[in-house]
């Protein structure tokens, strides 16, 4: 049953985060239709894009998962990137604050039999298991929402690794406050503000991202003393090519990254010749517009 996958322990009975009344509509679309990727061709709405697209699970649906593994999901919200994990390890756990949200998840992988939701405040959660994967997609940002306090980011990171199995991973993807889109004249992805990311959100105080210096560094500081990063373009929301530092892109394949899909956006240059030269340049692990991190304790 539906039901038998929430676990309410820690539920407070007010849903703390949400996207308003697109939910419900979310909900009734995975109990009601067959084919998510056939209905979104008839549509026109950037949420339901977001949260329903298979184009979504690009960002993982590559990785040599052990399928023995555990994962803890961090942040699942409607369960864009469970459904991947169900499918490729033994046991997947997810943590959201909302519990409408965890119904939105729990009935569109139903047929899992391995997932467990927990809905909660990750900070007021408490877990006797050990991951062997936990996974930070689209949350780490969100920290000072999540965990508060004077010191959010690092705090997140050692809850984070507090539930790691030894030799496990964290698996974090973020945009880049220095994105290429940024300067090119997208918009913050979570203010919808012009340049807010680059002005070092001098007029924001509930979010915030990093240059790759930055998240390493707090990623080292956190005791995360291997971390690998990625890079997937357009973006790690809807990705179709995810490059390397052992596979950069290079003159001429950056192209067709301008569009926006959630908001309109300005176009002061062409990116694909500033991308152009910047990778001519080596230059981008630095303006990519967003960062995959696989980050483990040990060597």
């Amino acid at each position: 049953m539906i039901e038998d996958k929430l676990n309410l322990k820690f539920y407070t009975g007010d849903d703390q985060y949400s996207d308003g009344d697109i939910e419900d509509e979310l909900l009734r679309i995975v109990q009601e239709e067959e084919n998510y990727e056939e209905f979104l061709m008839k549509e026109n709405d950037w949420a339901k894009l977001y949260h329903l697209s298979k184009v979504r699970q690009n960002i993982l649906e590559w990785y040599p998962f052990d399928p023995f593994g555990t994962v803890l999901e961090i942040g699942a919200g409607c369960g864009a990137i469970t459904g991947l994990l169900c499918e490729k390890t033994k046991k997947v756990t997810c943590i959201d604050l909302s519990k409408r949200r965890s119904l939105i998840n729990a009935n569109r992988n139903k047929n899992h039999d391995n997932l467990e939701i927990v809905v909660g405040n990750f900070k007021d959660i408490s877990l006797e298991e050990k991951f062997d994967y936990v996974t930070l997609i689209g949350v780490f940002e969100y920290s000072i929402y999540y965990v508060g306090g004077k010191r959010p980011f690092e705090e997140m990171l050692e809850r984070a690794k507090s539930y790691l199995k030894p030799g496990g991973k964290l698996i974090i993807a973020i945009e880049n406050k220095y994105g290429l889109k940024y300067f090119a004249g997208a918009t913050e992805d979570h203010t919808g503000g012009y340049f807010d990311g680059i002005e070092n959100y001098a007029h924001v105080d509930r979010v915030r991202t990093f240059s790759r210096q930055t998240l390493e560094k707090l990623l080292v500081e956190a005791g995360f003393s291997t971390n690998d990063f990625y890079y997937p373009m357009p973006d790690y929301k809807m990705p179709t090519t995810i490059y390397s530092d052992d596979y950069l892109p290079e003159i001429s394949d950056l192209r067709g990254t301008e569009y926006a899909l959630d908001r309109d956006r300005l176009l002061f240059f062409s990116e694909a010749l500033a991308f152009d030269s910047i990778c001519q340049d080596h230059l981008f692990p630095i303006f990519a517009n967003s960062f995959l991190v696989f980050s483990s304790k040990e060597d």
